[in-house]
């Protein structure tokens, strides 16, 4: 007899059909699971075989094939412990296969038989909602399945409890939708004294999604304008807020199926590996930049990081996506960040200042900036010079405006964004390209000449020149301008600086 139970595969952020086919036939007892499977995989038969015997059931002395079809694709982790020990069930007749036709099965075992949870449970919930099945999943992640539109659910604590379950002796709770949890407190704008150019372009990074470099000395207040963008951010929308939770759902990271309204915020220690900012791995897992989808990518000492590393991401930042390319799997996963990075002007950081520079400037800077590539610098479209804080700033009382004042305004510039996404498809003002860009961004005439002068004088790229566009139409949404100008365009342009020269 062969039985047949119905589990998912993930590549990427995409749930593939899996078929688990178990056969038991005359011969030596064996127990062999076939199909591209990984070490993981492999060692289900291990924990089936022991959860099996801790419910006082042995595996038949015959021989067992576990068939994970289709056979050319990789299979990874250990959701597949639980369909694969439904197959071997039903294939001894314990359960009626049969019934378990309409229900897509994801979850670890223990050795005991408890179910546990495993990466991914969304992904399978949205999957077998499109295929219009049932999931079975662990109890832990059930109200994490039921944000998948209204997908049947059985959330089983353990094997015991789901058997009962279908053949009617008992009946599962239906597990209910997890939390929504409220945006973290993000530090106030209040704590940052004076900084006030640098303050404007947060506000405006904010505002258009635009990618923002800082670069000051060591304590000019860099890292905390960082930490404070998150709490003028507007919340996450109930779709984006599904988008982020099935990155964080295929990375292990959604606990008890809660989900969030606030914008990732993401701010790896410049050691982090290729792998680890852009995704890969033995079994491939997103990284840091597509964990911060619709959110914030913060890189401090910008430099620090392998120059390799850096230039990585050149491609997630003009396609918003990461293309993770192995010989055993090819994934894409989404990476719609905002980044915002911070670097000293030079290794002493004290670049400018007579008192402090070392002899060697201005060739220290030249050296030190050098090692982030121009065609990274070309995608950050705000670059700003943070100035040292002295210590009279410092005694000075908070400013009157703090993030609450900023997040309005970040707020209706982003409302008039989201008007124009039906006719440009971008959410953003940093996301308009093509003829929308020039529809909705090109500026009037005063603006245009004003433009292509700073372009002959700057030498811009026609990347820098299209993102100058961008940034000038946000300057212009939050000055409530329908058409912008050459007022907008300066400020925009006022953003861009030249490299060092040695």
């Amino acid at each position: 007899m062969v039985a047949l139970v119905r589990t998912v595969a993930y590549l990427g952020l995409e749930a593939r059909s899996v078929e688990v086919q178990c056969s038991l036939a005359p011969g030596l007892p064996n127990f062999n699971i076939v199909g591209l499977a990984d070490k993981a995989v492999g060692e289900s038969k291990e924990r089936v075989r022991a959860a099996l015997s801790s419910m006082g059931l042995a595996l038949p002395p015959k021989r067992i094939t576990i068939n994970l079809s289709p056979a050319d694709l990789p299979k990874e982790g250990s959701h597949y412990d639980l369909p694969i020990a439904l197959a071997v069930l039903a294939a001894m007749g314990i359960t009626d296969a049969e019934q378990l036709e309409d229900w897509i099965v994801v979850g670890e075992l223990a050795l005991d038989a408890r179910v546990q949870p495993s990466p991914g449970v969304l992904l399978a919930a949205i999957h077998a909602s499109e295929a219009e099945k049932g999931l079975i999943c662990p109890a832990g992640q059930g109200s994490e399945a039921k944000w998948a539109s209204e997908v049947p659910v059985l959330a089983a604590p353990d094997i015991a409890s789901l058997l009962n379950h279908l053949k009617g002796t008992s009946q599962l709770a239906q597990p209910e939708q997890g939390m929504i949890e409220d945006a973290g407190k993000a530090p106030d704008l209040k704590q940052v004294k004076g900084q006030e150019t640098a303050k404007r372009a947060l506000e405006i990074a904010a505002a258009g999604g635009h990618n923002l470099l800082m670069i000051g000395p060591p304590g000019a207040g860099k890292s905390l304008l960082a930490s404070c963008l998150p709490g003028i951010l507007p919340p996450l929308s109930p779709p984006e807020a599904l988008e982020v939770s099935m990155v964080q759902s295929v990375a292990g990271l959604l606990e008890e199926g809660r989900i969030s309204r606030a914008r990732p915020f993401r701010a790896p220690h410049h050691s982090a590996s290729m792998a680890a900012l852009t995704g890969g791995g033995l079994k491939v897992k997103p990284g840091e930049v597509s964990l911060a989808h619709l959110g914030v990518l913060f890189l401090d000492e910008l430099p620090e990081f392998q120059r390799a590393v850096l230039d990585s991401l050149r491609q997630p930042l003009e396609t918003n996506t990461v293309d993770v390319a192995r010989a055993n799997a090819h994934v894409i996963f989404p990476a719609n960040v905002q980044l915002v990075a911070a670097m000293n002007p030079c290794r002493c950081g004290h670049l400018g200042d007579p008192a402090l520079a070392c002899s060697r400037a201005p060739k220290c800077a030249a050296d030190y900036q050098s090692k982030v590539s121009g065609p990274l610098l070309d995608r950050i479209d705000l670059h700003v010079e943070v100035d040292p804080v002295s210590a009279a700033d410092l005694a000075l009382p908070p400013p009157a405006e703090g993030s609450a004042e900023v997040a309005a305004r970040v707020a209706t510039a982003r409302e008039v964004q989201t008007a124009r996404a039906e006719a440009s498809g971008a959410r953003t003002n940093a996301e308009l390209q093509g003829d929308a860009l020039e529809d909705f961004a090109g500026p009037d005439e005063k603006g245009r000449e004003l433009l292509m002068q700073a372009a002959t004088a700057m030498r811009l790229s026609a990347r820098s020149y299209t993102r100058m566009l961008r940034v000038a139409r946000t300057v212009a949404d939050l000055a409530g301008a329908e058409k912008v100008g050459r007022i907008h365009v300066a400020e925009a342009l006022s953003y861009r600086r030249q490299p060092p020269r040695a």
